[in-house]
């Protein structure tokens, strides 16, 4: 299998083509072997390929570092209205290459490694770019979606100008490693931080006292909170490039760190090694990040995290807001400061910025909810009652008492308004309230963030639209001036140039390269769906980045696929509502069609790049049937090599980078309502992948854009749904009138995937047929006859591709630069900007 070409050659031809020059090639090389020497203490004969990527990784960060600080004194000087986005994920991958494409770095990069001679047994060699880029860890500092919508937040507002900073949580161990051992997920923990980050900077003169525990006094003068247990808070800063515009953004991640105060009197007794040793339980704060997705875990340390990132944040953007205004008063702290809530996880910012107006700047109770109301916004993530965060009473008292007192005295105040407004409606006072009752007393804290928000958003039209129309109703109702849309969007950085650079040289031949600072641009593509030399270029691009990928999988999973076959592509998060059992179900039909010869379908490789939440048992065994079927399927010598089932393991930003360019078929296939947008579905559109999907989520805006009749649609809709949830779902009813379906459950039953267990999967086929929330079943037929339809119409490759121009043409709505400009302009009030700011001049 001959190599494809590198993907660093294609960039090359792209917009970095004529600016190769603007970095000094001899500079670079330079301050490269500088690095390797003062840096890392290292020469030639002891270096190794690692050490050569942190003197890299150095090289370019020195480039990041004058116009960081040259953007941060831009902002001093400026003054302007300052956006803070609070995230417990960002799951930022790798930087290097982000870092060279931003800055238009990496040709002249390129060149300077390339030139260098390395010592190798067989003598002298030449760097690989493409292979020191290898060397860097994945910052893992998400699970999915929510985290890595938070990395192109950022990436686009660096781009956009604005003046704006990520918060979140230095996790020392991110997103587990994930192993398949025996068709089984195995957990290994992601110590990305072993050989240490070159991108970060400790910032200890701004570490932060968090508290935790204690108890209030009520005085004359205010409450205080007293006894308490203190954690500290040490900011490590990462830089953010924009694209091209001199910007660099700041994210700050707090790391916990216990004081260092010690009782030495009680040292002859062993009390100083003890007190030693409990620091690290203070520490373990920033330990790890939690491997949910869309579950929520009533657990105390994750409390502890949420308030942990809250209380050290609001800190800083206090502090950062008295530099820049003399006026002791903070009454000019909402039109100059603007608190991006990503979800529920940093809610705790409402309560923890009225205890510090309120107990600690001594401001009235109405004044401080003014101000904190006008500066927070809240965006919603899910509509799954699973995953909205409701937190015990008892947990809250013990932990953040003030906090609990706060909570109470804003739903007070909210129960007030609501009587008021809807006189004698007890009923909706008990759903609106904070505080449901019943069992176990809790804080529900969604109400939480849309009491005290001024904006609350749904991350797609559709979803937006069932939170005003069933989650949130009530609140709706009352406050229908709060709620907006805000649908997703990618960065098309990371997501078109630095993965698919063929795709953008292809692109940029036709119409120019403002794409990739405004992807409204693609929509200039229509023009070019009937031409035959367009026709061809984006058919070879798809099949160089299949090969790259098919060579990829063999070197590093040896696994040997047809890379002329069909890549259809799954690529969730474990979860029931995702679907991948439908995915299950359509996979043994088509190899059960191919055995008995039933129906002739194209040559298809069907690739699950998934992970479970450790402690979520369906989601593993999900896993494990999985990779029954892949054990089975591919070494069927009937089926040969027309169906291939390959499961992945450890998924994650890289791999994603590798896989997206390469697939044909997209599978979003979620059951109506439950989706709340997906972003995954509009890397794959991009990148000329075609859909297969629910009208679900971001997917209904993206039948929109492309047209509905060049994405491929089936299933039930929203109203369907509600209507059989009224109706009741029978799954036995379509088990015994659909033979292939019983077919497939009866097998997957009676252990043909799993002959020395043959009860292996009961739990499953109990689920699909007994308590199934997702209506696998309902949703079967209508997939497999679209699935019919996806093979038809890949046996002519021209139409598919037309198809596919159609696609990449209709994605420009989906970048996250569209979406932050909304935001900016709808919630923060503030306007983005193209304009660059003054560069600093480079050392010569």
């Amino acid at each position: 299998m001959s190599k494809p070409l590198s993907d660093h050659d294609k960039r090359k031809q792209i917009s970095v083509r004529g600016l190769a020059g603007v970095e000094n090639v001899t500079d670079l090389k330079t301050n490269f072997n500088r690095h390797l020497h003062f840096t890392l203490v290292k020469d030639r004969n002891v270096a190794t390929r690692r050490d050569y990527y942190f003197a890299l990784a150095n090289t370019v960060r020195d480039h990041l570092v004058g116009r960081w600080i040259r953007t941060q004194q831009h902002y001093y000087e400026k003054d302007p209205k300052r956006v803070y986005y609070l995230s417990l994920e960002f799951y930022m991958g790798r930087t290097l290459q982000n870092t060279m494409v931003n800055l238009a770095l990496e040709n002249a990069c390129d060149e300077a490694v390339e030139s260098n001679q390395i010592y190798d047994p067989e003598g002298f060699l030449g760097l690989d770019m493409e292979e020191l880029e290898d060397i860097e860890e994945d910052a893992g500092l998400g699970n999915g979606g929510l985290g890595r919508l938070a990395a192109c937040f950022l990436d686009s507002m660096a781009s956009l100008g604005l003046a704006a900073y990520g918060y979140g949580i230095r996790y020392e161990f991110g997103i587990f490693n994930q192993k398949i051992v025996n068709g089984w997920q195995v957990e290994e923990a992601d110590d990305w931080l072993r050989y240490g980050n070159p991108w970060e900077k400790a910032r200890p003169e701004y570490m932060r006292p968090v508290h935790f525990y204690g108890r209030t006094e009520h005085h004359p003068d205010g409450v205080k909170w007293v006894d308490t247990q203190v954690v500290l808070a040490l900011p490590y800063d990462t830089p953010v490039p924009g694209y091209r515009n001199n910007v660099v953004n700041t994210m700050r991640l707090w790391s916990a760190k216990a004081p260092c105060e010690f009782n030495l009197k009680d040292f002859n007794v062993g009390g100083y090694i003890q007190a030693v040793l409990d620091r690290n339980l203070a520490e373990n704060i920033s330990r790890v990040l939690y491997p949910n997705d869309n579950f929520f875990e009533g657990k105390e340390l994750r409390l502890k995290q949420e308030y942990f990132v809250v209380a050290a944040t609001l800190q800083d953007i206090i502090r950062r807001f008295k530099v820049s205004n003399t006026e002791p008063c903070l009454s000019l702290f909402c039109p100059q400061v603007a608190i991006q809530l990503n979800d529920t996880h940093p809610a705790l910012a409402i309560p923890e910025l009225m205890r510090v107006l309120v107990d600690e700047e001594k401001l009235p109770w109405d004044k401080a909810w003014d101000i904190t109301v006008r500066t927070c916004a809240y965006t919603n993530h899910t509509v799954l009652p699973e995953a909205l965060e409701r937190w015990p009473i008892d947990l809250f008292q013990n932990l953040l008492p003030r906090h609990l007192e706060i909570i109470y005295e804003i739903n007070r105040r909210h129960l007030e308004r609501v009587a008021s407004l809807f006189p004698g409606d007890t009923d909706r006072m008990r759903r609106m309230s904070l505080i449901e009752e019943g069992g176990i007393k809790r804080v529900n804290m969604a109400h939480l963030c849309i009491v005290g928000a001024h904006a609350v958003n749904g991350v797609a039209r559709i979803h937006s639209d069932i939170l005003k129309a069933t989650v949130f109703k009530d609140f709706y109702e009352m406050d229908p001036h709060k709620f907006q849309n805000k649908t997703n969007g990618i960065t098309p950085r990371r997501w078109l140039v630095m993965c698919n650079p063929g795709l953008a040289e292809v692109i940029a031949e036709r119409i120019g390269e403002d794409f990739i600072r405004d992807l409204d641009q693609l929509k200039k593509l229509l023009k070019f769906v009937n031409d035959e030399a367009f026709i061809r270029d984006v058919a070879k691009v798809k099949q160089e980045n299949k090969l790259k990928f098919a060579t990829h999988l063999e070197e590093h999973y040896k696994v040997k696929i047809n890379p002329n076959s069909m890549f259809d592509i799954q690529v969730k998060r474990i979860h029931e509502y995702k679907r991948q059992l439908l995915n299950c179900l359509h996979i043994i039909t088509f190899y059960n069609r191919e055995c008995s010869h039933f129906y002739s379908f194209v040559t298809d490789f069907m690739l699950l790049l998934l992970q479970a939440a450790p402690g979520y048992h369906t989601a593993k065994m999900i896993i494990r049937l999985i990779t029954a079927i892949g054990e089975v399927v591919n070494n069927d010598p009937v089926v040969g090599d027309r169906l291939k089932v390959i499961f992945l393991e450890n998924y994650r930003v890289t791999l994603a980078e590798k896989a997206v360019p390469a697939a044909d078929l997209s599978e979003q296939i979620s059951t109506a309502g439950t989706e709340a947008s997906g972003t995954g579905n509009m890397k794959f559109m991009l990148n000329g992948a075609l859909t297969i999907g629910t009208m679900d989520g971001a997917n209904v805006e993206m039948a929109e854009e492309a047209g509905e009749d060049n994405i491929f649609i089936f299933g039930m809709r929203v109203e369907d749904v509600e209507a059989m949830d009224k109706k009741g779902y029978n799954a036995s009813e379509y088990y015994n009138r659909i033979p292939e379906l019983k077919q497939a459950i009866d097998q997957i039953a009676g252990g043909f995937f799993s002959p020395k267990q043959p009860d292996l999967f009961k739990d499953i086929v109990n689920l699909l047929m007994h308590h199934d929330r997702f209506k696998v079943f309902a949703d079967y037929e209508d997939y497999i006859k679209c699935q019919e339809k996806v093979s038809a119409l890949y046996k002519k490759p021209k139409e598919w591709v037309k198809k596919v121009i159609y696609n990449i043409a209709g994605s420009g709505k989906f970048s996250s630069d569209r979406t932050i400009s909304q935001y900016a302009r709808e919630i923060w009030g503030v306007e983005p900007s193209l304009e660059k700011i003054a560069a600093p001049d480079d050392p010569k």
